[in-house]
C-alpha cells in the first residue's frame, strides 16, 4: 500500500516526539504538588536553578500515550502539506534551522485527560517538554510573528518559536554560591586592564571583573546597547563585538545562526578541554534586548552557566552562578533593577560600579565553590556581555 506524502510527514513527526515522563503523568491524577515532587526526584533532587529539565523521566503510561497520539494525529491532519514540512524541519533540526511560523486559530484548544491545552502548549508538550502544563511556563522568541501580540485570531504553534522559562530557586544550591571575597583584584593584577581593549592579548584578569567594561565609561559612540567579548580560559579571542540589533545569535560554526560566529575567530589555544567544549557550543545562545530587560536563550544541546548582578538577591553577599538547560530562557539583565543595587560591603562593587552592567556566561562548564574551577577565567569557553549604561 502506497502512503501519501502527508501521511509520511505525520508519521515522521510522531516518531520525532519528545520522550514522555511517567512520573509527571502519574502526578497529574494525584495531588496538586505531586508533579513537582516527582519532577524534583527525577531531575536531580531539586538542586538546580531551572525547573523542568527536558528529557527527565521515563515513558508515559500506555493510556496517556494512546490518547496523546490520537489527539496529535487529529491536529496534524488539519495542517496543510507545506505546514507539515515546516513543522518537521523545525522538529528535526531541534530549532537550529530558521523555520516559518505555524499560524493556527488561537482558540482551538485541545483536551488531554482532564486538562485543556492551547495548541502552542500542546505542540511544545509533544515535541519538546512532556511535563509542560501551562502557557505561563513558556516565552515566545522575538523571531516569532506572535511575539508581543496578546490577542490575535491566529497564533504561532511552532514549538521552536518558544522557550521554557527558567525558574530560579529562592535558596541557591551550594555549588552556585560565589562569595564576593573571590572578586577582589589580585596583587599581581590590581587594575585588571588588558593591554588592548581592541584585541585583548593579556593574561591579566580579575576573577570576577570584566576587563574591558571600562570602554563603556568613556564618551564616544553609544549606538550599541552591549558589547560581547569571547574568552578561552584567561585569554580573550578576537575583538569586542558591538551589538546594535535587538537580537544577536552567538554560535560556533556557520551556518548555525546570523551574528557572532565564534568559530571564525583565530585562537591559538591548543588545550584539549577547550577544543572539546568548542565542539559543544553548536547553536550557542540568543541574546535579546526586550522591554523588560535582556534575555538569554540557550539554543545549544548543553547547559550554560550565567552570573549577573540583577539575578542576585540585593541583600545577599554572594553572587550566584545559575545553570540554564537547553531550550530554556532567563532574564539575565534588568535595566531597572541594576540602578537600585547597592552592596556597601562589596569593595569591588563599590569601587568599580560598571561591574553591575556585565554578565558572564560559560558554555558547558560551570564554576563556583563545588567545582574545581573557582573563577570563570578557568572555564574553557565563556563570554563577557558588557551593557551600555545609558
Amino acid at each position: 500500500m502506497f502512503r501519501t506524502k502527508r501521511s509520511v510527514l505525520i508519521r515522521r513527526l510522531w516518531r520525532s516526539r519528545a520522550p514522555g515522563g511517567e512520573e509527571e503523568e502519574e502526578a497529574v491524577a494525584g495531588e496538586p504538588g505531586a508533579a513537582a515532587e516527582a519532577q524534583v526526584h527525577a531531575c536531580g533532587r531539586g538542586r538546580r536553578c531551572c525547573l523542568g529539565k527536558a528529557g527527565c523521566g521515563g515513558r508515559s503510561s500506555a493510556g496517556v500515550e494512546t490518547e496523546l497520539k490520537a489527539l496529535t494525529h487529529a491536529m496534524l491532519k488539519r495542517l496543510k502539506e507545506r505546514q507539515l514540512e515546516g513543522l518537521l524541519h523545525a522538529v528535526e533540526s531541534r530549532g537550529g534551522a530558521r523555520t516559518p511560523c505555524l499560524l493556527l486559530p488561537a482558540k482551538a484548544d485541545s483536551r488531554l485527560g482532564q486538562h485543556w491545552y492551547p495548541l502552542p502548549v500542546l505542540l511544545c508538550k509533544v515535541f519538546r517538554w512532556p511535563d509542560l502544563r501551562h502557557c505561563s511556563e513558556v516565552k515566545r522568541l522575538c523571531c516569532c510573528e506572535s511575539y508581543g501580540k496578546a490577542h490575535s485570531e491566529l497564533v504561532c504553534c511552532n514549538p521552536h518559536h518558544l522557550s521554557r522559562l527558567c525558574e530560579l530557586e529562592s535558596l541557591p544550591p551550594p555549588y552556585s554560591r560565589y562569595p564576593t571575597d573571590f572578586l577582589k583584584p589580585t596583587a599581581d593584577c590590581p587594575d585588571s586592564v588588558p593591554s588592548s581593549t581592541e584585541t585583548g592579548g593579556t593574561n591579566c584578569l580579575a576573577p570576577g571583573g570584566l576587563s574591558d567594561s571600562q570602554v563603556l565609561q568613556e564618551p564616544g559612540d553609544q549606538s550599541h546597547w552591549c558589547m560581547v567579548a569571547y574568552w578561552e580560559e584567561k585569554m580573550r579571542v578576537g575583538r569586542l563585538y558591538s551589538v546594535q540589533e535587538p537580537s544577536l545569535d552567538i554560535f560556533y560554526d556557520l551556518p548555525q545562526g546570523n551574528g557572532f560566529c565564534l568559530g571564525q575567530l583565530n585562537s591559538d589555544n591548543k588545550s584539549q578541554l577547550v577544543q572539546k567544549v568548542r565542539s559543544k557550543i553548536g547553536y550557542g545562545i540568543q541574546l535579546t534586548k526586550e522591554v523588560d530587560g535582556v534575555w538569554v536563550y540557550n539554543r545549544s544541546n548543553y547547559p550554560i552557566f550565567i552570573k549577573s548582578a540583577t539575578l542576585d538577591n540585593p541583600d545577599s553577599r554572594t553572587l550566584l552562578v545559575h545553570k540554564v538547560f537547553p531550550g530554556f530562557s532567563i532574564k539575565a539583565f534588568d535595566y531597572e533593577k541594576v540602578y537600585s543595587l547597592q552592596r556597601p560591603n562589596d569593595h569591588e562593587f563599590m569601587q568599580q560600579p560598571w561591574t553591575r552592567f556585565t554578565v558572564q556566561i560559560s558554555f558547558v562548564k560551570g564554576w563556583g565553590q563545588c567545582y574545581t574551577r573557582q573563577f570563570i577565567s578557568s572555564c574553557p569557553c565563556w563570554l563577557e556581555v558588557i551593557f551600555n549604561n545609558r
